[in-house]
């Protein structure tokens, strides 16, 4: 939000604090201040020039030497392109050594041969509003030598984060209202006559719980012109476009009290104002003549005809709004919750000063003033006459209640920094009311004040947290499950970096559209998605059952910026309920990890490998060192192949590569494969008692064997074998090499040739070659007793 120091300086006094005090004490009092800006005239060596004489430049066509006289002792030279000057105007002239906006530095320098001493400027070069092309011609009685800046009114204005919990700060006075409570000054009140309330109305509320409160004032006769310049001057100084003076009121309103208002041209109403739901596919055309279909959650303000005029607290139709030929004016003050502004907004991509307000909540007790206070203004500078009563349909909700405020809590929180009195005086300054005991009135206006530790906050962010004594109140606690757990991510973090892996941070919310890259820890059965009951969009419709589909989604993004390797990982929580529904709100902490594309960078003799699925085994068994990593075939809907990810015995999650089709749909040229395991179980695993093996002391032994086995034998089986033959000099074994002949010639297209390496060694001495012969002999026989094996 923009804020002009001039404005603000019309309800309270700030003139003994430069702008680094004001910026310093904003942003320690928790507004933040993201930019200043100085506007009109700064330097005092920008002053004001006669032009002498001015003759054409001798190597320049466009270029003229002029003599200046600038209150020296002499003419000054200085050369110009401008063209709509002539001798004897008077225009500002800005010394060398003058500071221009832009951070541009007058000196004198040679234009061509020629030298020059200074330049000449058009009004938008030394801050001021942009005028006619060329150079500021400044008044014939101009005073010779002055600085430009004596004679243009100067101001600064702050560009400043407002909090969502803080609407009240959104316009003039409330921001003065602020500042004069940590200044410690007078706040000018406000002088807004009321006008007299009638309920007695055309007005009807078919919405009571979107629009609670509507007002509207019916104002004849009035001229629609240009604001006054002092009017204009406001809204220009917050880069606001003056309109016309009936639409300049109402923003002005908006940015001096905070409240949202709308003028109807009543030649273009029939009937009474109605307050309604929006009928299922009304379009509606809004003033910035963009289109929109409606639903019965958004809100319409219509007339008797059914004709929507406005979205209610979003933005007025095309065709209703005041023009130069409008007479008669309605005008609307009202109070719209903000959850219904905030949907509709989003839905329809409109935003303005009004929805932006509205959304986080204005004060529903300056409903009214801010309508009177609009009338006011109307009636002073676009005549007519207003109706002799407001009228008023519902009533103003009370969303503030008495806050206590606990004295030994608060002493305890400020560390004795302040007394009861202080803080009683801050939250008088804050607008607060004291009721006595402890008990404390909040004004209507400051609806986020709920709880003593509010009140806490307010007396300690005035008060100043620097002046709140650090103390050392900690003490020595035992590592807890928490710690540990975090402890166990961490390792996690690292080593998947190390290992090459990206880390992503994916929203919690996914569209039904990404439900088919989910990929669960157990499958999911009709109930057990949990999806959002109003969602911002359809984007954002199901709760995640899985973290795979925003990696999915991530690695989509990644792949159109032309990016080929493709390693991401994302710790997070999923949602689900179970057994169809029957446990509700199950939520349960995750690791997806997805690979595709080449494994390391492309070199000058060959294109490195694309990922496989011993890629995905290698990074497990890297991410659990000393875990035996298995994948135990089981078919999943919507993935070419699926298995469950085993360390040891212990099923920890699921591995899976996507389909063909949906790899070409997402424009990937490599397999895509994707791991959902369980964090909760992986935090065990990490964090339980680390073992040491002693090196061999003794030289092992190794010997190869190649199996003939049915095409239909899984790995995962021989390996099963290997683990539960129960012979000790076993020690390691590792597949090389598998051989399949479609076409039957040199192998049996039913049967593959599976290649293994054994390594045997004993730990206590070194095994001679019967030993080996007899061990490995051992491992043959059981290999063929359970699987059938040949061996070749």
């Amino acid at each position: 939000m923009n804020v002009s120091l001039n404005w603000l300086s019309t309800h309270l006094d700030v003139a003994g604090k430069s702008i680094q005090e004001i910026d310093d004490l904003l942003t320690f009092a928790g507004v933040e201040v993201e930019g200043i800006e100085a506007k009109g005239v700064s330097s005092e060596k920008i002053v004001v020039a006669q032009v002498k004489e001015a003759v054409p430049h001798p190597n320049a066509d466009r270029l003229k030497v002029t003599q200046v006289d600038c209150g020296e002792d002499g003419l000054r030279q200085i050369v110009c392109g401008a063209k709509n000057y002539k001798v004897g105007d008077k225009v500002p002239c800005a010394l060398p050594g003058a500071a221009l906006p832009g951070g541009f530095t007058i000196g004198e320098t040679v234009m061509r041969k020629v030298e020059s001493k200074g330049m000449l400027c058009a009004s938008s070069e030394i801050g001021l509003p942009e005028g006619e092309d060329g150079l500021m011609i400044l008044p014939e009685d101009a005073e010779i030598g002055k600085p430009v800046k004596e004679m243009f009114d100067s101001d600064t204005l702050f560009e400043l984060e407002v909090t969502p919990n803080r609407p009240d700060l959104l316009s003039h006075y409330g921001m003065a209202r602020e500042w004069a409570a940590l200044l410690e000054t007078p706040l000018k009140p406000l002088e807004i006559p009321e006008r007299k309330r009638t309920g007695e109305t055309a007005i009807k509320i078919e919405s009571p719980d979107a629009c609670p409160l509507y007002t509207a004032v019916r104002i004849s006769g009035v001229t629609v012109k240009d604001s006054p310049a002092w009017l204009k001057e406001r809204l220009e100084a917050i880069g606001l476009r003056p309109i016309n003076n009936i639409v300049d009121i109402t923003n002005y309103v908006l940015h001096e009290v905070g409240q949202p208002l709308h003028a109807f041209d009543c030649a273009k109403l029939t009937g009474g104002i109605v307050v309604r739901p929006a009928k299922e596919g009304e379009k509606f055309v809004a003033l910035d003549e963009s289109e929109h279909v409606l639903a019965p959650e958004d809100l319409v303000i219509s007339d008797e005809s059914g004709a929507a005029l406005a979205l209610g607290g979003v933005m007025g139709g095309l065709d209703s709004g005041v023009t130069e030929t409008t007479t008669d004016v309605l005008l609307e003050s009202a109070y719209f919750t903000p959850q219904g502004i905030r949907r509709t907004s989003r839905k329809t991509a409109l935003s303005s000063d009004s929805s932006y307000r509205f959304e986080r909540g204005v004060d529903p007790q300056g409903v009214l003033s801010a309508s009177d206070f609009a009338v006011k203004l109307i009636l002073e500078l676009a005549g007519g006459t207003a109706a002799e009563a407001t009228e008023v349909a519902g009533e103003a909700p009370v969303l503030v209640q008495p806050v206590k405020l606990d004295a030994a809590k608060l002493d305890q929180l400020m560390g004795g920094s302040i007394s009861l009195d202080e803080a009683g005086a801050i939250l008088t300054r804050l607008g607060l009311k004291d009721l006595g005991d402890g008990m404390w009135e909040v004004p209507s206006f400051r609806g986020d004040l709920l709880r003593h530790i509010d009140l806490v906050e307010e007396i300690a962010r005035v008060h100043g947290l620097a002046n709140v004594p650090s103390r050392f109140l900690g003490a020595f606690v035992p590592t807890s499950k928490v710690d540990a757990g975090y402890d166990a991510d961490m390792m996690l973090r690292r080593r998947l970096a190390a290992l090459g892996l990206y880390e992503c941070q994916t929203i919690k919310l996914i569209s039904d559209a990404q439900m088919i890259d989910a990929l669960p820890l157990r499958p999911l059965m009709d109930g057990d998605v949990i999806r959002v009951a109003l969602p911002l969009s359809e984007d954002h419709a199901v709760m995640r059952p899985s973290i795979v589909p925003g990696l999915v989604a991530s690695a989509e993004r990644n792949v159109r910026q032309q990016a080929k390797s493709l390693r991401f990982f994302e710790m997070g929580r999923v949602f689900r309920n179970a057994g169809g529904g029957k446990a509700k709100d199950q939520e349960s902490d995750s690791l997806a990890i997805l690979l595709s594309g080449p494994t390391a960078p492309a070199g000058w003799s060959a294109d490195a490998d694309a990922a496989d699925l011993y890629d995905v085994k290698g990074l497990l068994a890297a991410l659990l060192p000393g875990k035996a990593i298995k994948f135990q075939p089981r078919a999943r809907d919507g993935f070419a192949l699926a298995c469950d990810v085993k360390a040891g015995e212990q099923n920890i999650g699921v591995f899976a590569r996507l389909l063909p089709g949906r790899e070409r749909a997402l424009d990937f040229s490599d397999p895509v494969f994707v791991v959902e395991l369980d964090l909760g179980k992986l935090r065990k695993l990490l964090t339980g008692t680390a073992h040491v093996e002693e090196l061999p002391q003794f030289p092992g032994s190794s010997r190869d064997a190649a199996m003939n086995v049915s095409v239909a034998t899984a790995n995962a089986d021989i390996e099963k074998v290997l683990e539960k033959c129960g012979e000790p000099l076993l020690v390691d074994f590792k597949c090389f090499d598998v051989f399949t002949d479609p076409t039957g010639e040199k192998l049996a297209a039913d049967r593959k040739s599976v290649a293994y390496r054994f390594h045997y060694r004993a730990a206590d001495k070194t095994l001679k070659q019967k030993d080996v012969d007899g061990a490995h002999a051992k491992v043959l026989e059981a290999l063929t007793k359970k699987l059938g094996v040949e061996f070749r």
